[in-house]
Protein backbone atom coordinates (compact mmCIF):
# COMPACT_ATOMS: atom_id res chain seq x y z
CA UNK A 1 0.00 0.00 0.00
CA UNK A 2 1.40 3.38 -0.93
CA UNK A 3 2.50 5.46 2.02
CA UNK A 4 4.24 8.23 0.17
CA UNK A 5 1.65 10.98 0.62
CA UNK A 6 3.02 12.15 3.97
CA UNK A 7 5.66 14.65 2.84
CA UNK A 8 3.50 16.25 0.13
CA UNK A 9 0.74 16.52 2.70
CA UNK A 10 3.01 18.29 5.18
CA UNK A 11 4.18 20.69 2.49
CA UNK A 12 0.59 21.41 1.57
CA UNK A 13 -0.37 21.92 5.21
CA UNK A 14 2.55 24.30 5.72
CA UNK A 15 1.50 26.28 2.68
CA UNK A 16 -2.04 26.46 3.96
CA UNK A 17 -0.83 27.66 7.35
CA UNK A 18 1.04 30.50 5.68
CA UNK A 19 -1.77 31.50 3.38
CA UNK A 20 -4.73 31.36 5.79
CA UNK A 21 -3.76 34.52 7.76
CA UNK A 22 -3.20 36.41 4.51
CA UNK A 23 -6.58 35.37 3.17
CA UNK A 24 -8.25 36.33 6.45
CA UNK A 25 -6.65 39.80 6.39
CA UNK A 26 -7.76 40.32 2.81
CA UNK A 27 -11.29 39.29 3.70
CA UNK A 28 -11.43 41.77 6.57
CA UNK A 29 -10.43 44.63 4.26
CA UNK A 30 -12.92 43.69 1.55
CA UNK A 31 -16.36 45.29 1.39
CA UNK A 32 -19.29 43.23 2.58
CA UNK A 33 -21.14 43.43 -0.75
CA UNK A 34 -18.10 42.10 -2.56
CA UNK A 35 -17.91 39.20 -0.12
CA UNK A 36 -21.58 38.47 -0.64
CA UNK A 37 -21.06 38.45 -4.37
CA UNK A 38 -18.03 36.19 -4.12
CA UNK A 39 -19.79 33.55 -2.05
CA UNK A 40 -22.04 32.23 -4.83
CA UNK A 41 -19.06 32.21 -7.18
CA UNK A 42 -17.01 30.11 -4.73
CA UNK A 43 -19.90 27.72 -4.35
CA UNK A 44 -20.14 27.44 -8.12
CA UNK A 45 -16.44 26.60 -8.41
CA UNK A 46 -16.76 23.94 -5.71
CA UNK A 47 -19.80 22.50 -7.43
CA UNK A 48 -17.92 22.40 -10.73
CA UNK A 49 -15.01 20.37 -9.25
CA UNK A 50 -14.94 16.96 -10.91
CA UNK A 51 -16.21 14.12 -8.76
CA UNK A 52 -13.90 11.18 -8.17
CA UNK A 53 -14.75 8.33 -10.49
CA UNK A 54 -13.77 4.69 -10.58
CA UNK A 55 -11.52 3.51 -13.37
CA UNK A 56 -12.73 0.07 -14.46
CA UNK A 57 -9.21 -1.06 -15.22
CA UNK A 58 -7.96 -0.14 -11.76
CA UNK A 59 -10.91 -1.88 -10.15
CA UNK A 60 -10.38 -5.01 -12.25
CA UNK A 61 -6.71 -5.09 -11.31
CA UNK A 62 -7.50 -4.74 -7.61
CA UNK A 63 -10.14 -7.49 -7.73
CA UNK A 64 -7.65 -9.83 -9.40
CA UNK A 65 -4.96 -8.86 -6.90
CA UNK A 66 -7.27 -9.67 -4.00
CA UNK A 67 -8.05 -13.09 -5.42
CA UNK A 68 -4.42 -14.07 -5.98
CA UNK A 69 -3.43 -12.82 -2.52
CA UNK A 70 -6.13 -15.13 -1.15
CA UNK A 71 -4.41 -17.89 -3.13
CA UNK A 72 -1.28 -17.18 -1.09
CA UNK A 73 -3.05 -18.31 2.10
CA UNK A 74 -4.98 -21.22 0.68
CA UNK A 75 -3.54 -23.19 -0.97
CA UNK A 76 -0.10 -21.49 -1.11
CA UNK A 77 0.97 -21.09 2.51
CA UNK A 78 -0.98 -24.19 3.56
CA UNK A 79 0.98 -26.40 1.15
CA UNK A 80 4.29 -24.67 1.81
CA UNK A 81 4.01 -25.15 5.58
CA UNK A 82 2.26 -28.52 5.27
CA UNK A 83 5.07 -30.03 3.25
CA UNK A 84 7.62 -28.90 5.85
CA UNK A 85 6.06 -30.72 8.81
CA UNK A 86 6.02 -34.45 9.47
CA UNK A 87 3.31 -36.51 7.75
CA UNK A 88 1.37 -36.98 11.00
CA UNK A 89 0.84 -33.20 11.22
CA UNK A 90 0.16 -32.36 7.58
CA UNK A 91 -3.63 -32.21 7.87
CA UNK A 92 -3.43 -30.10 11.02
CA UNK A 93 -1.45 -27.40 9.22
CA UNK A 94 -3.88 -27.39 6.31
CA UNK A 95 -6.80 -27.06 8.73
CA UNK A 96 -5.11 -24.28 10.69
CA UNK A 97 -4.42 -22.21 7.57
CA UNK A 98 -7.92 -22.69 6.19
CA UNK A 99 -9.65 -22.01 9.52
CA UNK A 100 -7.59 -18.86 10.20
CA UNK A 101 -8.45 -17.51 6.75
CA UNK A 102 -12.16 -18.09 7.29
CA UNK A 103 -12.28 -16.74 10.84
CA UNK A 104 -10.22 -13.60 10.19
CA UNK A 105 -12.26 -12.74 7.09
CA UNK A 106 -15.36 -12.58 9.30
CA UNK A 107 -13.60 -10.59 12.04
CA UNK A 108 -12.31 -8.15 9.40
CA UNK A 109 -15.85 -7.36 8.30
CA UNK A 110 -17.21 -7.16 11.85
CA UNK A 111 -14.71 -4.63 13.17
CA UNK A 112 -11.21 -5.16 11.74
CA UNK A 113 -11.57 -2.90 8.72
CA UNK A 114 -12.94 -0.12 10.89
CA UNK A 115 -10.12 -0.46 13.43
CA UNK A 116 -7.48 -0.35 10.71
CA UNK A 117 -8.80 2.23 8.28
CA UNK A 118 -10.93 4.81 10.08
CA UNK A 119 -10.06 7.84 12.19
CA UNK A 120 -9.61 6.78 15.80
CA UNK A 121 -10.06 10.24 17.28
CA UNK A 122 -7.91 10.70 20.39
CA UNK A 123 -6.46 7.19 19.84
CA UNK A 124 -5.78 7.73 16.13
CA UNK A 125 -2.01 7.41 16.49
CA UNK A 126 -2.52 3.78 17.42
CA UNK A 127 -5.86 2.48 16.23
CA UNK A 128 -8.96 3.44 14.29
CA UNK A 129 -12.50 3.74 15.56
CA UNK A 130 -15.63 1.65 15.15
CA UNK A 131 -17.47 3.97 12.82
CA UNK A 132 -17.47 1.34 10.10
CA UNK A 133 -17.97 -1.71 12.30
CA UNK A 134 -20.12 -4.31 10.55
CA UNK A 135 -19.16 -2.38 7.37
CA UNK A 136 -21.62 0.36 8.28
CA UNK A 137 -21.87 2.88 5.46
CA UNK A 138 -19.87 0.75 3.06
CA UNK A 139 -21.85 -0.10 -0.06
CA UNK A 140 -21.68 -0.03 -3.86
CA UNK A 141 -21.75 3.77 -3.90
CA UNK A 142 -18.83 4.46 -1.54
CA UNK A 143 -15.24 4.86 -2.67
CA UNK A 144 -12.07 3.99 -0.83
CA UNK A 145 -10.72 6.88 1.22
CA UNK A 146 -7.23 5.85 0.18
CA UNK A 147 -6.69 7.83 -2.99
CA UNK A 148 -4.03 7.64 -5.65
CA UNK A 149 -3.58 10.49 -8.14
CA UNK A 150 -7.24 11.35 -7.82
CA UNK A 151 -8.29 7.84 -8.87
CA UNK A 152 -10.50 5.92 -6.45
CA UNK A 153 -11.59 2.31 -6.22
CA UNK A 154 -14.88 1.02 -4.80
CA UNK A 155 -14.59 0.75 -1.05
CA UNK A 156 -15.82 -2.84 -1.17
CA UNK A 157 -12.84 -3.69 -3.39
CA UNK A 158 -10.45 -2.06 -0.94
CA UNK A 159 -12.10 -3.89 1.98
CA UNK A 160 -11.65 -7.23 0.24
CA UNK A 161 -8.06 -6.54 -0.83
CA UNK A 162 -6.99 -5.58 2.68
CA UNK A 163 -8.96 -8.51 4.06
CA UNK A 164 -6.59 -10.90 2.31
CA UNK A 165 -3.62 -9.27 4.08
CA UNK A 166 -5.39 -9.64 7.41
CA UNK A 167 -5.97 -13.34 6.67
CA UNK A 168 -2.46 -14.36 5.65
CA UNK A 169 -0.53 -12.45 8.32
CA UNK A 170 -1.69 -14.47 11.36
CA UNK A 171 -1.45 -17.68 9.33
CA UNK A 172 2.28 -17.01 8.97
CA UNK A 173 2.67 -17.19 12.75
CA UNK A 174 1.87 -20.90 12.97
CA UNK A 175 5.26 -21.71 11.45
CA UNK A 176 6.88 -20.79 14.75
CA UNK A 177 5.09 -23.42 16.85
CA UNK A 178 3.86 -25.97 14.30
CA UNK A 179 3.23 -29.54 15.46
CA UNK A 180 2.48 -28.76 19.13
CA UNK A 181 -0.31 -26.21 19.67
CA UNK A 182 -3.95 -26.96 20.52
CA UNK A 183 -6.35 -26.05 17.74
CA UNK A 184 -8.69 -24.30 20.20
CA UNK A 185 -5.79 -22.30 21.63
CA UNK A 186 -4.65 -21.32 18.16
CA UNK A 187 -8.05 -19.95 17.14
CA UNK A 188 -8.45 -18.01 20.38
CA UNK A 189 -4.94 -16.59 20.11
CA UNK A 190 -5.39 -15.55 16.48
CA UNK A 191 -8.72 -13.85 17.22
CA UNK A 192 -7.06 -11.85 20.00
CA UNK A 193 -3.88 -11.23 18.02
CA UNK A 194 -5.53 -9.68 14.98
CA UNK A 195 -7.64 -7.50 17.29
CA UNK A 196 -4.88 -6.16 19.53
CA UNK A 197 -1.80 -6.50 17.32
CA UNK A 198 -2.53 -6.66 13.59
CA UNK A 199 -5.30 -4.06 13.29
CA UNK A 200 -3.42 -1.43 15.32
CA UNK A 201 -0.14 -2.01 13.44
CA UNK A 202 -1.96 -1.80 10.09
CA UNK A 203 -3.51 1.48 11.24
CA UNK A 204 -0.21 2.90 12.48
CA UNK A 205 1.59 2.11 9.24
CA UNK A 206 -1.06 2.60 6.55
CA UNK A 207 -3.82 4.90 7.76
CA UNK A 208 -4.00 8.41 6.37
CA UNK A 209 -7.15 10.53 6.39
CA UNK A 210 -6.65 11.46 2.75
CA UNK A 211 -6.88 14.77 0.90
CA UNK A 212 -10.56 15.14 1.78
CA UNK A 213 -9.87 15.24 5.53
CA UNK A 214 -9.52 18.66 7.13
CA UNK A 215 -6.36 17.83 9.03
CA UNK A 216 -5.56 14.52 7.34
CA UNK A 217 -4.96 12.48 10.52
CA UNK A 218 -2.43 9.69 10.20
CA UNK A 219 -1.31 6.62 12.11
CA UNK A 220 1.79 6.89 14.29
CA UNK A 221 4.33 5.22 11.99
CA UNK A 222 2.90 6.80 8.86
CA UNK A 223 2.99 10.11 10.70
CA UNK A 224 6.75 10.26 11.12
CA UNK A 225 7.40 9.37 7.50
CA UNK A 226 8.27 5.65 7.51
CA UNK A 227 7.30 3.97 4.24
CA UNK A 228 6.08 0.41 3.78
CA UNK A 229 4.73 -0.28 0.32
CA UNK A 230 3.08 -3.64 0.94
CA UNK A 231 3.64 -4.84 4.49
CA UNK A 232 7.24 -5.43 5.56
CA UNK A 233 6.34 -4.22 9.04
CA UNK A 234 2.60 -4.87 9.06
CA UNK A 235 2.85 -8.45 7.81
CA UNK A 236 6.30 -9.97 8.08
CA UNK A 237 8.03 -8.39 11.06
CA UNK A 238 4.71 -8.40 12.89
CA UNK A 239 4.06 -12.12 12.31
CA UNK A 240 7.71 -13.13 12.55
CA UNK A 241 8.28 -11.79 16.04
CA UNK A 242 4.93 -13.23 17.17
CA UNK A 243 6.06 -16.63 15.87
CA UNK A 244 9.35 -16.41 17.79
CA UNK A 245 7.58 -15.49 21.02
CA UNK A 246 5.16 -18.36 20.46
CA UNK A 247 7.87 -20.96 19.98
CA UNK A 248 9.60 -19.78 23.16
CA UNK A 249 6.40 -19.76 25.24
CA UNK A 250 5.26 -23.20 24.04
CA UNK A 251 8.71 -24.73 24.28
CA UNK A 252 10.45 -27.21 22.03
CA UNK A 253 8.81 -30.15 20.30
CA UNK A 254 9.26 -33.53 21.93
CA UNK A 255 12.48 -35.02 20.55
CA UNK A 256 13.75 -31.71 19.13
CA UNK A 257 17.50 -31.92 18.70
CA UNK A 258 17.48 -35.65 19.46
CA UNK A 259 15.54 -37.16 16.59
CA UNK A 260 15.24 -36.29 12.93
CA UNK A 261 12.27 -34.10 11.96
CA UNK A 262 12.67 -33.71 8.19
CA UNK A 263 9.96 -32.25 5.94
CA UNK A 264 7.63 -35.01 4.81
CA UNK A 265 7.02 -33.62 1.28
CA UNK A 266 9.34 -31.10 -0.32
CA UNK A 267 7.27 -31.58 -3.46
CA UNK A 268 4.28 -29.94 -1.80
CA UNK A 269 6.52 -27.31 -0.23
CA UNK A 270 7.82 -26.34 -3.67
CA UNK A 271 4.26 -26.17 -5.06
CA UNK A 272 3.25 -23.96 -2.14
CA UNK A 273 6.28 -21.70 -2.62
CA UNK A 274 5.48 -21.33 -6.31
CA UNK A 275 1.88 -20.34 -5.49
CA UNK A 276 3.19 -17.83 -2.97
CA UNK A 277 5.51 -16.28 -5.57
CA UNK A 278 2.69 -15.91 -8.08
CA UNK A 279 0.26 -14.57 -5.50
CA UNK A 280 2.85 -12.11 -4.23
CA UNK A 281 2.45 -10.09 -7.42
CA UNK A 282 -1.03 -9.22 -6.20
CA UNK A 283 0.37 -8.64 -2.72
CA UNK A 284 3.00 -6.13 -3.87
CA UNK A 285 1.85 -4.71 -7.20
CA UNK A 286 -1.74 -4.65 -5.99
CA UNK A 287 -0.67 -2.47 -3.08
CA UNK A 288 -0.18 0.34 -5.60
CA UNK A 289 -4.01 0.49 -5.71
CA UNK A 290 -4.09 1.31 -9.41
CA UNK A 291 -2.75 -0.23 -12.60
CA UNK A 292 -0.02 2.21 -13.59
CA UNK A 293 3.77 2.29 -13.92
CA UNK A 294 4.31 1.98 -10.17
CA UNK A 295 2.37 -1.28 -10.21
CA UNK A 296 4.73 -2.39 -12.97
CA UNK A 297 7.72 -1.35 -10.87
CA UNK A 298 6.42 -3.32 -7.89
CA UNK A 299 5.78 -6.33 -10.13
CA UNK A 300 9.23 -6.49 -11.72
CA UNK A 301 10.87 -5.95 -8.34
CA UNK A 302 8.83 -8.84 -6.94
CA UNK A 303 10.10 -10.97 -9.81
CA UNK A 304 13.81 -10.15 -9.73
CA UNK A 305 14.33 -9.83 -5.96
CA UNK A 306 12.83 -13.28 -5.50
CA UNK A 307 14.91 -14.75 -8.29
CA UNK A 308 18.10 -13.24 -6.88
CA UNK A 309 17.37 -14.49 -3.36
CA UNK A 310 16.48 -18.01 -4.51
CA UNK A 311 19.59 -18.29 -6.65
CA UNK A 312 21.75 -16.59 -4.02
CA UNK A 313 20.68 -19.04 -1.27
CA UNK A 314 21.27 -21.95 -3.65
CA UNK A 315 24.83 -20.81 -4.43
CA UNK A 316 25.75 -20.08 -0.80
CA UNK A 317 24.42 -23.44 0.34
CA UNK A 318 26.20 -25.20 -2.53
CA UNK A 319 29.51 -23.58 -1.58
CA UNK A 320 29.18 -24.25 2.14
CA UNK A 321 27.38 -27.58 2.31
CA UNK A 322 28.47 -29.06 -0.99
CA UNK A 323 24.98 -29.60 -2.40
CA UNK A 324 22.25 -27.17 -3.51
CA UNK A 325 18.92 -28.19 -1.99
CA UNK A 326 15.35 -27.56 -3.08
CA UNK A 327 14.47 -26.56 0.49
CA UNK A 328 17.22 -23.95 0.45
CA UNK A 329 16.18 -22.63 -2.94
CA UNK A 330 12.53 -22.12 -1.98
CA UNK A 331 13.56 -20.70 1.41
CA UNK A 332 15.64 -18.14 -0.43
CA UNK A 333 12.70 -17.29 -2.64
CA UNK A 334 10.47 -16.61 0.38
CA UNK A 335 13.20 -14.49 1.97
CA UNK A 336 13.44 -12.43 -1.22
CA UNK A 337 9.68 -11.96 -1.35
CA UNK A 338 9.65 -10.83 2.26
CA UNK A 339 12.51 -8.35 1.84
CA UNK A 340 11.18 -6.68 -1.30
CA UNK A 341 7.67 -6.23 0.10
CA UNK A 342 8.26 -2.87 1.84
CA UNK A 343 10.45 -1.60 -1.01
CA UNK A 344 8.48 -2.96 -3.97
CA UNK A 345 7.20 0.37 -5.30
CA UNK A 346 10.21 2.42 -4.21
CA UNK A 347 13.35 0.53 -5.26
CA UNK A 348 14.68 0.17 -8.78
CA UNK A 349 15.08 -3.31 -10.28
CA UNK A 350 18.86 -3.34 -9.80
CA UNK A 351 18.42 -2.38 -6.17
CA UNK A 352 15.85 -5.16 -5.83
CA UNK A 353 18.35 -7.71 -7.15
CA UNK A 354 21.00 -6.56 -4.69
CA UNK A 355 18.47 -6.68 -1.85
CA UNK A 356 17.54 -10.25 -2.84
CA UNK A 357 21.15 -11.38 -2.75
CA UNK A 358 21.81 -9.74 0.61
CA UNK A 359 18.73 -11.14 2.33
CA UNK A 360 19.50 -14.64 1.03
CA UNK A 361 22.96 -14.60 2.59
CA UNK A 362 21.81 -13.13 5.91
CA UNK A 363 18.79 -15.40 6.32
CA UNK A 364 20.79 -18.48 5.29
CA UNK A 365 23.28 -17.92 8.08
CA UNK A 366 20.53 -17.01 10.52
CA UNK A 367 18.50 -20.20 10.08
CA UNK A 368 21.51 -22.51 9.75
CA UNK A 369 23.85 -20.99 12.34
CA UNK A 370 22.22 -18.49 14.69
CA UNK A 371 19.10 -20.58 15.26
CA UNK A 372 21.16 -23.67 16.04
CA UNK A 373 23.48 -21.73 18.33
CA UNK A 374 20.59 -20.30 20.34
CA UNK A 375 18.70 -23.61 20.33
CA UNK A 376 15.11 -22.35 19.99
CA UNK A 377 12.56 -24.45 18.09
CA UNK A 378 11.15 -22.16 15.41
CA UNK A 379 9.63 -25.10 13.53
CA UNK A 380 9.38 -23.57 10.05
CA UNK A 381 11.74 -20.58 10.41
CA UNK A 382 9.06 -17.93 10.51
CA UNK A 383 11.33 -15.68 12.58
CA UNK A 384 14.53 -16.38 10.68
CA UNK A 385 12.95 -15.63 7.31
CA UNK A 386 9.94 -13.40 7.85
CA UNK A 387 11.09 -11.25 10.75
CA UNK A 388 14.78 -11.06 9.88
CA UNK A 389 14.05 -10.69 6.17
CA UNK A 390 11.39 -8.09 6.93
CA UNK A 391 13.80 -6.04 9.03
CA UNK A 392 16.41 -6.10 6.28
CA UNK A 393 13.83 -5.07 3.69
CA UNK A 394 12.31 -2.32 5.82
CA UNK A 395 15.67 -0.71 6.61
CA UNK A 396 16.94 -1.12 3.05
CA UNK A 397 13.84 0.61 1.72
CA UNK A 398 15.18 3.84 3.20
CA UNK A 399 18.28 3.42 1.05
CA UNK A 400 16.87 1.96 -2.16
CA UNK A 401 14.17 4.63 -2.53
CA UNK A 402 16.95 7.14 -3.28
CA UNK A 403 16.65 8.23 -6.96
CA UNK A 404 20.44 8.47 -7.11
CA UNK A 405 20.51 4.70 -6.57
CA UNK A 406 17.84 3.98 -9.15
CA UNK A 407 14.94 4.31 -6.73
CA UNK A 408 11.63 5.94 -7.53
CA UNK A 409 11.74 8.47 -4.70
CA UNK A 410 8.70 9.25 -2.58
CA UNK A 411 6.31 10.40 -5.24
CA UNK A 412 3.92 13.31 -4.67
CA UNK A 413 0.68 11.56 -5.54
CA UNK A 414 -1.38 14.67 -4.86
CA UNK A 415 0.49 16.45 -7.64
CA UNK A 416 2.38 13.99 -9.85
CA UNK A 417 3.77 16.88 -11.89
CA UNK A 418 6.09 17.69 -9.00
CA UNK A 419 9.37 15.76 -8.66
CA UNK A 420 9.72 12.86 -6.25
CA UNK A 421 10.74 13.78 -2.73
CA UNK A 422 13.70 12.29 -0.89
CA UNK A 423 15.08 13.78 2.32
CA UNK A 424 18.31 11.83 2.32
CA UNK A 425 19.37 8.30 3.14
CA UNK A 426 20.15 8.77 6.84
CA UNK A 427 16.89 10.59 7.51
CA UNK A 428 14.77 7.94 5.83
CA UNK A 429 16.70 5.02 7.34
CA UNK A 430 16.11 6.45 10.82
CA UNK A 431 12.38 6.69 10.06
CA UNK A 432 12.40 3.09 8.84
CA UNK A 433 14.26 1.90 11.94
CA UNK A 434 11.73 3.64 14.20
CA UNK A 435 8.91 1.84 12.40
CA UNK A 436 10.68 -1.49 12.80
CA UNK A 437 11.31 -0.87 16.49
CA UNK A 438 7.71 0.05 17.25
CA UNK A 439 6.45 -3.04 15.40
CA UNK A 440 8.85 -5.36 17.25
CA UNK A 441 7.88 -3.96 20.63
CA UNK A 442 4.14 -3.79 20.01
CA UNK A 443 3.92 -7.29 18.54
CA UNK A 444 6.56 -8.92 20.70
CA UNK A 445 5.24 -7.72 24.06
CA UNK A 446 1.60 -7.86 23.03
CA UNK A 447 1.91 -11.39 21.66
CA UNK A 448 3.58 -12.61 24.86
CA UNK A 449 0.68 -11.26 26.92
CA UNK A 450 -1.87 -12.88 24.62
CA UNK A 451 -0.12 -16.27 24.69
CA UNK A 452 -0.19 -16.19 28.48
CA UNK A 453 -3.88 -15.29 28.54
CA UNK A 454 -4.73 -18.13 26.17
CA UNK A 455 -2.62 -20.55 28.20
CA UNK A 456 -4.62 -19.69 31.31
CA UNK A 457 -7.98 -19.95 29.54
CA UNK A 458 -7.62 -23.15 27.46
CA UNK A 459 -3.98 -24.21 27.64
CA UNK A 460 -1.59 -23.75 24.72
CA UNK A 461 0.00 -27.10 24.16
CA UNK A 462 -1.42 -30.52 23.34
CA UNK A 463 -0.65 -33.39 25.76
CA UNK A 464 2.57 -35.29 25.16
CA UNK A 465 0.75 -38.40 23.93
CA UNK A 466 -1.20 -36.35 21.39
CA UNK A 467 1.99 -34.70 20.16
CA UNK A 468 3.65 -38.08 19.69
CA UNK A 469 0.62 -39.45 17.87
CA UNK A 470 0.40 -36.41 15.64
CA UNK A 471 -2.10 -33.56 15.56
CA UNK A 472 -3.93 -34.94 12.52
CA UNK A 473 -5.55 -37.73 14.52
CA UNK A 474 -5.32 -36.25 18.01
CA UNK A 475 -6.87 -32.87 17.17
CA UNK A 476 -8.91 -33.52 14.03
CA UNK A 477 -9.64 -37.25 13.94
CA UNK A 478 -8.38 -37.50 10.37
CA UNK A 479 -5.24 -38.33 8.46
CA UNK A 480 -3.76 -36.45 5.55
CA UNK A 481 -2.78 -39.73 3.96
CA UNK A 482 -4.59 -43.08 4.09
Amino acid sequence: MKLSWKLPLLLGAAGAAIMVPEIAAFAQDAAAPAADAAAPAAEAVAAAAPAMTVDKGDNAWMLISAVIVLMMSVPGLALFYGGLVRAKNMLSVLTQCFAITAMVAIIWCLYGYSMAFTDGGSMNDYVGGLGKAFLAGVDVTTLSETFSKGVAIPELTFVMFQMTFACITPALIIGGFAERIKFSALLLFIALWVTFIYFPIAHMVWFWGGPSAAEAPAGLIFGFGAIDFAGGTVVHINAGIAGLVGCLVLGKRIGFGKEAMPPHSLTLTMVGAALLWVGWFGFNAGSNLEANAYASLAAINTFVATAAAAFGWLIVEWLIKGKPSLLGTVSGAIAGLVAITPAAGFAGPMGAIILGLIVAIVCFFFVTTVKNALGYDDSLDVFGIHCVGGIIGAIATGILVNPALGGAGIVNYLDPALPAIYDGTLTQVIRQAKGVGITLLWSGIGSFILYKIVDVVVGLRVPADAEREGLDVAEHGERAYN
